[in-house]
């Protein structure tokens, strides 16, 4: 083989070795790493073999096969030692650098003696020294050796020692170097320290190939301890979409599971451990593997401690496991591999802290995450929980006391007060009357199938000689058959008791409590013929005001008749809303909810809050809906069923995010979403919550969090349920969030499969921004080819909505790309020039003087691009004389652009400055310094006075005076 064959050999090899570097992490990557060393020993190049043994190390570093990494690496050292001259600059740094690898790889492996470590870490540091680096990287290395084992006053002066030395090239980078120093803080007890140290690295200040994953999985605990539960939610989110797709991070990946483990999102972790079935046998780094372990033993043991030992749980491939069965394995096989660290180190300190771990106690009930997640454990019940009852069970009469006083005062919980006095009468003789009672109350239970029942209570208060309350009874099933649907029943059931408990009343054989009450039945009938026919508002009114005219101002500490007097006036606002009369209507709902409200029954004041909300927002008026649903929520409180939350929170979270708080608006969208997990809607309203809550998340800039969200809203959402227009606004939404995030192959998916509903839509505006959005992904996913696809159809759809701007733009893009296609620089032109004259052309047809300033300005920018393109198309071999015509034809466009931006005034004094420096460098690189001057000059001119606080303006400033340099000096 020819030395200019090997030489191509050795390029391609390279080329193969940076593509590999691309792959995911795994097995297939580390098989090809194998491959391009076989065929490097065939290139008879040393340097190849180098490269080779150090790709092979750095893909096996990156993997679950660290174990692997000795053996390139021993070669690599031998080679070293043989031969120096056979590596170059960047290959003995690589050597080097790859000693602390070796150094944590040792630590991981429990086979590999702790004193042939520390030879190790000798020789390390006197390679180190030798090559003239500093001692940093050398005692950050101690450091972990003596925090491994346990050996903190020695890790206390390493890690001193370490600080203290000069960083230099062999230094971890500062991201990687701030989580180590934030561990030991926290190693330390102290949360905040450590939060404070890692600040840098979860702002994005510091970053590299594994920060900030682990940073952000290590924040969680510490973040919970300090009661920052949002920001722990947010790390979560963000830190987990950034371990899940590499291999090598199964330690964070264990410090999620965790997190979930500890915060009632056990659901979550069971999906966690389902994506990483690999997890649970992977042996190349047997310390990442006891961490993995050890949380599974936390996570099934908190499965089994509510109740679910016996639920089916993923677990090693092979069999199935219950969580009880998974407990006790993973316990097992993560103790065993910590007995074998302990005994390697000679101490008990990596099987005591494991114990610990596994011990962790929950650090919230429940941290709602906002993706979707099914509770494993049951829901709290609606209100404060009922008192837990005496040590010695409570006989009837106590019972019975209890059940009339939580009834007389309205209180939540009273039927199952009832229920238990029925159970208890069951067992002993009562009287009629408390018979009668159990009878009313459990048709109060019963909906629409306690008609009957209501009858046998009337019969049976008859039977007591209450004829008052028996009539009330009878009323209330005449209202029971209105409510299902028997209203011609309910209005010819409901005429006896009326005129008989007035009747009574006069009388004084009866009190105002049971007369009150067939007066509120009969008006409760009228208003359901109102609503169900739209007839008798008249009599329905004439019954309300009946009611208000019996208890009005009789109420005082009678909560019941206050209650009626408030739903009597939230009756009024009904008929008011229905004549028209939203303002009055808005009005007398306020008047109940305040009358519910001062008697101490605020649960009941929720749905009038609810109705004020509604009436508000029709009108426009959504200071009072923000108002009205702020005190729905302040007035259910624990009393409302968890659908109800989820709707109040979901509501609130539109009104607030209508006004522009969106962080408020996320954690009302987020607090909806938990609720309708939590009521069984996650399909319905709860990915309608997250697709809110991924919305508000993306409006913050919270790309990661958002996609998160977004992906679990996808899962549930539906043309058919949601409307397609959601499920399109929420591809548009993630397609967004992964443009930011740099996933764009993923985002051009999204944007693609966004703009296929949208093509069936009749206005075609967001089918034409869609795929124009995905061909711009495309274009950054290194897929030039489609992405002129894509902006081929967008064009045509601008071009047939007329609107040129779109279509220019579409132009330029696709010339770009022509330059990374078979069209070439030819194509480009030809694609530039076609942009230019449909600017050109569409300027000339403009009557609106506005329209023709915003298309002047389109062309200016199409002027200026284009001699952009001119200037960078030409190859590097070109001849002299093909780089001189290229420069002079992009010198024509950009003068072109400063003349066409000049004509547009102040406005356009950014775009012309622009174009004029451009124009300038192009005067200097044709050899022509006095006119490259003289646009510097012009650029200086232009801003003259301008405000010197303006970025653009110092930039360009300082630009020009670049310019202006090699003429003044």
């Amino acid at each position: 083989m020819s030395g200019t064959d090997r030489t191509a050999d050795f390029d391609s090899l390279r080329r193969a070795m940076a593509e590999n570097s691309e792959e995911p992490e795994g097995p297939a990557r580390n098989a090809r790493a194998e491959q391009l060393l076989a065929e490097a020993e065939k290139l008879n190049i040393p340097l190849a073999v180098i490269e080779a043994l150090g790709h092979q190390l750095k893909v096996y570093n990156y993997s679950s096969e660290k174990d692997k990494m000795f053996v390139p690496f021993a070669r690599l050292l031998r080679m070293w030692d043989e031969r120096p001259g056979d590596f170059d600059e960047y290959e003995t740094h690589s050597l080097h650098w790859v000693f602390k690898w070796m150094t944590a790889g040792m630590l991981d492996q429990p086979h590999i003696p702790l004193a042939s470590i520390e030879k190790w870490l000798g020789e390390m540091e006197h390679r180190y020294r030798l090559a003239g680096h500093s001692e940093r990287a050398v005692r950050s290395a101690e450091f972990s050796v003596a925090g491994h084992i346990g050996d903190l006053p020695r890790a206390e002066r390493a890690y001193a020692a370490w600080l203290a030395a000069d960083r230099d090239r062999m230094a971890d980078c500062h991201a990687c170097e701030l989580h180590g120093q934030g561990g030991w803080q926290l190693r330390n007890g102290r949360d905040e320290e450590a939060l404070e140290l890692w600040r840098p690295v979860l702002e994005g200040e510091y970053s590299c190939a594994h920060e900030p994953h682990t940073v952000l999985a290590s924040s969680l605990l510490p973040l919970l301890r300090l009661g920052r539960a949002d920001e722990a939610r947010a790390h979560h989110l963000r830190g987990f979409r950034l371990v899940r797709p590499m291999e090598s991070m199964r330690g964070a990946y264990a410090d999620h599971v965790e997190f979930c483990a500890l915060t009632g999102n056990e659901a979550r972790g069971l999906e966690l451990l389902a994506e990483r079935p690999a997890y649970f046998t992977d042996s190349g780094q047997p310390r990442s593997r006891m961490d993995f372990l050890a949380v599974v033993a936390l996570l099934m043991d908190r499965l089994t401690g509510l109740g679910l030992g016996e639920q089916r749980v993923p677990g090693p491939a092979g069999r199935t496991w219950t969580a009880g069965e998974l407990a006790g394995h993973a316990r097992g096989e993560a103790l065993e591999l910590a007995a074998r660290f302990d005994a390697r180190n000679g101490t008990s300190y990596v099987g005591d802290q494991l114990r610990e771990r596994m011990a962790r106690q929950p650090l919230a009930d429940r941290l709602p995450l906002g993706v979707r997640a099914v509770r494993t454990a049951p829901a709290r019940p609606a209100g404060p929980a009922v008192p837990a009852p005496p040590a010695e069970r409570p006989g009837l009469p106590e019972l019975l006391a209890e059940a009339r006083r939580l009834s007389d005062t309205l209180q939540p919980h009273a039927l199952e007060a009832w229920a238990a006095v029925a159970r208890a009468a069951e067992e002993t003789e009562v009287d009629t009357y408390v018979r009668a009672e159990i009878t009313d109350h459990t048709a109060m239970g019963r909906g629409p199938e306690g008609v009957e029942l209501f009858e046998r209570a009337a019969e049976l208060y008859a039977e007591a000689g209450d004829r008052g309350e028996a009539i009330a009874a009878h009323a209330r099933a005449a209202y029971v058959r209105a409510l299902s649907g028997e209203l011609d029943e309910a209005l010819a059931g409901i005429d006896e008791p009326y005129d008989r408990i007035l009747a009574l009343y006069a009388e004084d054989a009866t009190g105002v409590r049971q007369t009150a009450s067939v007066l509120m039945s009969r008006a409760r009938i009228l208003m359901r013929q109102v609503h169900e026919r739209s007839t008798g508002a008249a009599e329905a009114e004439r019954a309300v005001r009946e009611l208000l005219a019996l208890v009005g101002g009789r109420g005082g500490s009678d909560v019941r008749l206050v209650s009626r007097a408030a739903e009597g006036r939230a009756m009024l606002a009904e008929l008011a809303e229905q004549a028209g009369d939203g303002e009055r209507a808005g009005e007398l709902f306020r008047q109940a909810s305040a009358q519910f409200v001062g008697a101490e029954l605020p649960w009941f004041a929720v749905e009038y809050e609810v109705r004020v909300a509604g009436l508000a927002h029709e009108q426009g008026d959504l200071a009072e809906a923000e108002r009205a649903l702020r005190s729905a929520l302040e007035h259910g409180g624990p009393y409302v069923e968890p659908v109800g939350r989820a709707q109040l929170h979901l509501q609130l979270a539109e009104v607030v995010g209508g006004r522009g708080a969106a962080e408020e608006a996320a954690d009302h969208a987020l607090q909806a979403a938990h609720w309708a997990d939590e009521a069984g809607e996650s399909g319905t309203l709860g990915a309608w919550a997250r697709h809110q809550l991924g919305g508000f998340l993306l409006r913050q800039g919270r790309f990661a969090e958002a996609a998160e969200v977004l992906e679990s809203a996808l899962a549930d959402l539906r043309a058919e349920t949601h409307g397609d227009g959601v499920v399109v606004q929420t591809q548009w939404w993630l397609g967004d969030c992964l443009s930011e995030l740099g996933e764009h192959h993923a985002a051009a998916e999204r944007r693609l499969q966004a703009a296929e509903i949208a093509r069936h839509w009749p206005e075609q505006h967001d089918h034409a921004t869609l795929a124009h959005l995905a061909a711009e992904s495309l274009g950054n996913a290194g897929l030039p080819v489609e992405a002129d696809r894509a902006y081929v159809r967008a064009g045509e759809l601008w071009r047939a909505m007329g609107n040129v701007h779109f279509l220019v733009r579409s132009l330029r893009a696709r010339a770009w790309l022509a330059l990374r296609t078979e069209d070439g620089p030819a194509g480009a032109r030809k694609l530039m020039a076609d942009a230019v004259r449909e600017c050109e052309a569409a300027l000339e047809s403009a009557a609106d003087p506005a329209a023709a300033e915003r298309l002047a300005g389109e062309l200016g920018h199409t002027h200026r691009q284009f001699g952009d393109l001119l200037a960078r198309s030409v190859p590097e071999d070109a001849e002299d004389t093909a780089i001189q015509a290229a420069f002079e034809a992009a010198l024509a466009e950009m003068t072109t652009a400063v003349s066409v931006f000049a004509g547009l005034g102040a406005d356009a004094v950014h775009s012309r400055t622009g174009a004029e420096l451009a124009a300038g460098w192009l005067e200097a690189d044709l050899s022509r310094p006095a006119d490259a001057a003289a646009r510097a000059r012009a650029v200086l001119d232009a801003y003259a006075g301008a405000d010197p606080a303006d970025e653009t303006v110092r930039a360009r400033q300082a630009e020009a005076r670049q310019l202006l340099e090699p003429t003044e000096g």
